[in-house]
């Protein structure tokens, strides 16, 4: 009885579009963000902040954004590495470049960088689809990481191709705690989130699922392939290359462009999979997957193996960690293969009968 939505009438047409329509979700999210504002930071220390929370929080943006092409447009991606790269460095390159540039400023320019090169390369999708398309997409990784590899005027003619950032400031204020960095990233994904919510509730939002579901009947019904297509594109490659400016700056710090290669790019589609496509809180569920599992295994392995009197090496630890892992993604994509997203809604629906059993 806990979500049961009797008397909850809607007497305007404002009440019955809003965001959140069931007072419990209302109540819910509002509790989770002040969970996340107040409670996290009174409780977490350090090593969660930037082990845990901090990573988790970028991922899942960029897994969000990657969820708006791939689960609401149906356009297969393996490029996402790459929009986060150009993201990273364009905000890098306007930060050090431009006098005086604000922080918040140079990571939305660079999201800019990367909403212009994810439009350019999602133009073979107004004729090839499916695998085609991924390989397409691929090839975009590969030239972005050649380019940054390759021309030293992205990385400010670094010697050894590595960049770094510091003294970073938000509105005069430092962002150099662990405690700071996280409540920036949340701010952020807060305010993405709830935009993207709302995007796919809206006019585009539902002709990138007409486009997803069937692109041809689509067409005919009056939506036009080409706009909605590069839109998702567009609107995908924005939020991830904001995403890959915080990654850099705020998680990293000094990186290259191996931090955002190939293996980037299939562990936010991991995350899209295995967290639930076409849905919002399953990029969230996808990220806490693949951010939790490694940790935890790294934890849990070497305690198990003290416990038969095993020594369990590092290496030993790398392997099995990699094998738990590919496993659990084939288990759940054999018994849920529309991700932990589903089995959220399950439980409310469960809830909105409980305790009765029909």
């Amino acid at each position: 009885m806990f979500y049961r939505e009797n008397g909850q009438f809607k007497t305007t047409y404002r009440s019955d579009l809003q965001i959140f329509p069931i007072a419990q979700d209302r109540i819910g999210v509002l509790l989770l963000l002040a969970f996340a504002f107040i409670a996290v930071p009174l409780m977490a220390d350090e090593y969660i902040f930037r082990a845990i929370l901090i990573p988790f929080l970028i991922l899942s943006l960029a897994a969000l954004g990657l969820n708006i092409l791939v689960g609401y447009c149906g356009q297969v991606s393996l490029g996402t590495g790459a929009f986060m790269a150009v993201g990273a460095y364009a905000a890098y390159n306007f930060l050090v470049r431009i006098e005086g540039m604000p922080l918040l400023a140079a990571i939305l320019l660079g999201g800019v960088c990367a909403t212009v090169v994810g439009v350019l390369f999602g133009i073979p999708s107004l004729r090839i689809k499916g695998l085609y398309l991924a390989v397409a997409t691929l090839a975009a990784q590969f030239f972005v990481d050649w380019t940054f590899l390759r021309i030293s005027w992205f990385t400010n003619n670094s010697s050894s191709g590595s960049v770094s950032v510091s003294n970073l400031h938000v509105f005069g204020l430092p962002i150099e705690s662990p405690l700071q960095r996280y409540m920036l990233c949340l701010a952020f994904v807060a305010v993405f989130a709830l935009l993207a919510k709302n995007l796919v509730r809206s006019a585009i939002g539902r002709e990138w699922m007409a486009i997803r579901d069937m692109d041809v009947a689509a067409a005919v019904i009056g939506i036009r392939p080409m706009y909605a297509k590069l839109t998702a594109f567009a609107v995908s490659s924005f939020i991830v290359g904001v995403a890959g400016a915080l990654w850099a700056f705020v998680y990293l710090g000094s990186w290259e462009p191996a931090a955002f290669s190939i293996d980037r790019s299939f562990q936010l589609l991991f995350m899209v999979i295995i967290g639930g496509l076409g849905s919002i809180m399953g990029s969230f569920f996808g990220a806490a997957f693949i951010v939790v599992l490694p940790i935890f295994l790294n934890q849990a392995l070497p305690a198990l193996g003290g416990l038969v009197g095993v020594v369990i090496s590092t290496a030993l630890v790398a392997h099995v960690e990699l094998m738990i892992f590919g496993a659990l993604i084939v288990w759940f994509l054999i018994v849920e293969p529309h991700g932990l997203a589903r089995l959220w809604s399950i439980g409310k629906q469960k809830l909105r009968l409980w305790p009765f059993p029909h």
